[in-house]
């Protein structure tokens, strides 16, 4: 035995499509990128991590990328970026090759606040040696405990 069901199709309506784009899951993604970019970008082209001297008369400058970062640890050893010199002597050529790609980058010099003040002078007499001559000598500012 077969059923037959008989339905008027002017009865039968089909629902409306919608055609709306659901934006909730982009905008999670865009977020969660955000927030991956806000921790990792203050730690992209800033050199190593020394300890800066204080000093009272601070002007901030921000870091907009434009600079050669040369540091120079505790140790004394002098590093450009991230990449380690194995004499100092070399700094002055590893600069000029760097300023021949971008000539309007000066040179922001960061010397560890333990480091010998010697370290910090023969790098200066490198950079001088192949005629650079603007330098800018990273501190931090001093805070008095009053």
């Amino acid at each position: 035995m077969r059923a037959v069901i008989r339905t008027d199709r002017a009865a039968f309506e089909r629902p409306e499509v919608k055609a709306h784009i659901n934006v909730t899951p982009l905008v999670d993604v865009v977020l969660v990128l955000l927030i991956i970019f806000m921790v990792v970008t203050p730690m992209i082209g800033s050199g190593i991590a020394v300890d800066l001297p204080r000093t009272a008369n601070h002007s901030r400058k921000p870091d907009d990328g434009k600079d050669i970062i040369v540091s120079i640890a505790r140790d004394g050893r002098v590093y450009v970026g991230t990449q380690a010199l194995p004499r100092v002597e070399e700094l002055g050529r590893v600069i000029v090759a760097e300023r021949r790609k971008t000539p309007h980058k000066t040179v922001f010099l960061k010397g560890d606040l333990r480091v010998d003040f010697g370290a910090v002078r023969r790098a200066m007499r490198s950079l001088h040696d192949v005629d650079i001559r603007d330098i800018v000598l990273g501190t931090e500012a001093l805070t008095s405990a009053r």
